[in-house]
């Protein structure tokens, strides 16, 4: 993708309301329970930050998995919401937030890798699988089917959406595309560096028409600005080496799709600039499952109406 077609698309963003669904569900959850950020060590590399909030009397634990170029900050108003009846987990992935960022050599950021660090996680906090809901959007889904192949006894349920299951370049926006192999993926890279503030600003309004965009809370904006850069990588640099073993992984869960027996929820937003509906049309036909298609809705459901991830989790529970 050339240069100039990369400035185009950054440029196609119009105006925004001031107040978003977001912002507006943000202030309205603030003090329905405290929010409890600290670290965890998941091996002698790996430390992650994390967010937990505790309910009264839990009625089971809901995990929330973020995507680009989020931190668990996007999970904050929506688990304050859920805590009332659940304990709610998040956490930043490696290159992302505040957790750690090794060097290529000792962590390759890939899918597979990913999913390990979701399973230490889940060892780690000592949570009962057969009570456990996960939602995962975005980089985040592919590795929790990945470790779903593996152990079916993982969670309750898994709802994924707005991600690439399977090697389908023409369902990606074309930067996706460019990001999975050379020569582009290197000079993509650097422009997403280059351009980390225009990101940051815009990229949960593509493919939405004025009255459909939304802002961003303030505190999520600021947690996703400082946390760009850290130890020497940027999130970009962690997104780029996802993406360098993203077809070999997306190969191994289509080739083992029939294995998949946790059971899984697809949502997707009907105007996902960047991985298309019909991507999520094809993986729920392959495991026999439903598809929520919401209308109106781009890549990030959870931010744009987070009122409807809160119910997807209470239904996942009855």
């Amino acid at each position: 993708m050339s240069e100039n077609n990369i400035a185009h698309a950054a440029a196609s963003v119009a105006a925004t309301p001031s107040f978003g669904a977001a912002e507006a569900f943000a202030s309205a959850s603030g003090g329905a329970a405290h929010a409890a950020v600290d670290s965890i060590e998941i091996d002698e590399i790996l430390t992650l930050r994390r967010m937990i909030v505790r309910a009264p009397a839990t009625k089971g634990t809901v995990l929330f998995l973020h995507g680009f170029p989020e931190t668990l900050s996007v999970w904050k108003g929506i688990a304050t919401r859920l805590a009332r009846d659940y304990d709610v987990h998040a956490f930043d992935w490696p290159g992302y937030g505040q957790s750690s960022r090794p060097v290529l050599e000792r962590f390759s950021y890939a899918p597979r890798a990913y999913a390990q660090v979701l399973k230490a996680y889940i060892e780690r906090g000592a949570i009962d699988r057969s009570s456990l809901v996960i939602y995962a959007t975005d980089i985040a889904a592919l590795p929790v089917l990945l470790l779903a192949l593996d152990e079916p006894t993982m969670a309750r349920q898994i709802i994924v959406g707005d991600f690439a299951p399977f090697d389908r370049p023409q369902y990606m926006w074309e930067n996706l595309q460019n990001l999975k192999a050379e020569p582009t993926a290197s000079p993509t890279r650097a422009y997403m560096n280059k351009t980390s503030e225009e990101i940051l600003a815009n990229v949960h309004r593509r493919g939405l028409s004025p009255a459909e965009q939304f802002d961003l809370p303030i505190d999520l904006q600021q947690d996703m600005a400082r946390s760009w850069s850290l130890d020497g990588i940027t999130s970009a640099d962690a997104f780029a080496h996802y993406y360098a073993n993203f077809t070999r992984d997306q190969n191994v869960l289509e080739a083992n799709v029939e294995w998949l027996k946790t059971p899984v929820k697809v949502v997707w937003g009907e105007k996902d600039l960047y991985i298309k509906k019909e991507m999520g049309i094809e993986f729920a036909a392959k495991i026999g499952a439903k598809i929520d298609i919401r209308p109106g809705i781009g890549h990030f459901p959870h931010l744009q109406n987070p009122k409807q991830t809160v119910e997807d989790i209470h239904r996942s529970f009855r």
